[in-house]
């Protein structure tokens, strides 16, 4: 029996975003592992952050190329590639002899990551009904949770299993991956949900959206009677073919009165929300706790109750974005982690470190983030796009995002050698109210608009 309706979408939804989950797994395992690295292969702090940024390098390239590609090839045969970089990376971060080679192998998981997190929740959104639009997307960002999650689980249980079997006199391969440099082990875990996404993705239909502009309008419009039923699948077709049939498909038109506006959002948005730390926060964290004074063992499980509470209170976005509307919630957002900011840096500078007010402090952080810039950033990017254009226009906001991610990544291990780790959470909590101010000025409100209400918007 054939899945239709909203069911068929969130079987189809749910594989495209587990493409999320690699994303949030493949970022920040490696804060489990960076503690070990540093010490066998001797890291400066440039270093340091050259590793833990190398994979932004690789979300970088290949969100840059990915949006060409998948107007060219489809959404659908890019997460497909991208499942097949994330197994290479995780078989090569395993085995690699020396930072340059670990370095390569993230870069190649980056490149992965940038595919996906550009293609997935496009894909989602070009299958989605309007009604449901922002919550199946916000659905993108509850699996890149649910996979830093699974990462500092996984981290934590490894390096559990390896402290218990450390005094042993195993030899073998298991006891050099999971025990002697349980760091393989930790940043080799990712092949699994890898294999699984890559298969998950031969069961998926192409992006309907993708199959017009393509001429292969039959195929399209069975995909949206599965979706819609046959009367929706009639008339969404026929508008998707009328929005089309006025667009160029050319990069110009983004400079387009009115598309431009869309552009300044696309690049602006994503950069912006990048700094507020979130990178620092989800790749350091464990490291972060321990110079707060924790032992290895506590700092992971601080982290895990991090990226526990960013799990659940994306459940907030998904449940309200539709009702709230993204501009509320992104107004809200910037304006609440400037205050979560300030009291983590005022915390560290206090020297208010052992207690439960810093932990508290990052758990309203991540509470913030995850219920509003996390799901609202990827919902508004993928939608103000006009759908010729959208998969090379969605990989320069895509683009943007990672490069706000890689500068923040590559700063702070610098920024905390020369100004404390205080001074650097006071520094993000400063961009915030900017930031704000631009959404409540340029943003748009589009809950409950179809994706070519969205463009006709721009157009007047």
């Amino acid at each position: 029996m054939k899945l239709h309706g909203n069911a068929y979408v969130i079987l189809i939804c749910f594989t495209a975003g587990f493409g999320g989950f690699l994303f949030g797994f493949d970022t920040a395992v490696i804060s489990g592992a960076i503690n070990f690295l540093r010490v066998q292969f001797h890291l400066s702090p440039a270093m340091e952050g050259w590793l833990m940024s190398s994979a932004l390098l690789g979300c970088v390239i290949g969100a840059a190329i990915a949006g060409y590609l998948s107007d060219k090839y489809g959404r659908r045969k890019i997460l497909l590639l991208s499942a097949i970089l994330f197994i290479v990376s995780a078989i090569g971060c395993a085995i690699a002899q020396t930072p340059s080679i670990l370095v390569g192998a993230r870069i190649i998981g980056g490149v992965g990551v940038g595919f996906a997190a550009m293609v997935a929740p496009m894909f989602i959104s070009e299958l989605s009904p309007a009604a449901l639009r922002g919550r199946l997307v916000s659905f993108y960002q509850l699996a890149i949770t649910l996979g830093i999650l699974c990462s500092y689980l996984s981290n934590a249980f490894l390096l559990q299993y390896a402290d218990h079997h450390i005094t042993g006199n195993s030899t073998g391969l298991l006891h050099y991956y999971l025990v002697a440099e349980v760091w393989r082990g930790m940043l080799g875990s990712n092949m699994i949900p890898a294999l699984f996404f890559f298969i998950f993705l031969l069961f998926v239909p192409e992006s309907p959206r993708w199959l017009v502009k393509e001429g292969h309008i039959a195929e399209a419009e069975r995909v949206l009677e599965r979706v819609n039923g046959k009367e929706m699948a009639v008339s969404e077709l026929s508008a998707i073919e009328m929005s089309i049939s006025e667009e160029s498909g050319s990069f110009r038109q983004l400079l387009a009165p009115g598309i431009r506006l869309a552009l300044i959002i696309g690049i602006s948005l994503p950069f912006l929300s990048q700094l507020s730390g979130i990178t620092t926060v989800m790749y350091y964290a464990p490291a972060i706790f321990e110079q707060a004074g924790g032992q290895a063992g506590s700092a992971m499980g601080s982290a895990t109750v991090i990226g526990f509470f960013n799990m659940i209170f994306t459940f907030v976005a998904i449940w309200k974005i539709d009702k709230w509307g993204r501009k509320p919630v992104l107004i809200w957002g910037f304006a609440g982690l400037g205050l979560a900011l300030f009291l983590i840096g005022i915390a560290f500078i206090k020297g208010n470190t052992t207690g439960n007010f810093l932990l508290g402090s990052f758990i309203y952080y991540i509470a913030v983030f995850a219920s509003t810039l996390g799901p609202g950033v990827w919902v508004v990017i993928s939608e103000i796009y006009p759908t010729k254009i959208r998969g090379r226009a969605m990989s320069v906001a895509t683009l943007s995002l990672f490069l706000g991610s890689t500068f923040v990544t590559q700063t702070y291990p610098i920024l905390r050698e020369t100004i404390g780790i205080g001074y650097v959470f006071l520094l993000y909590a400063f961009v915030m109210l900017p930031a704000a101010y631009f959404v409540r000025k340029l943003v748009p409100e589009t809950k409950g608009k179809s994706l070519e209400a969205i463009e006709h918007f721009w157009k007047k």
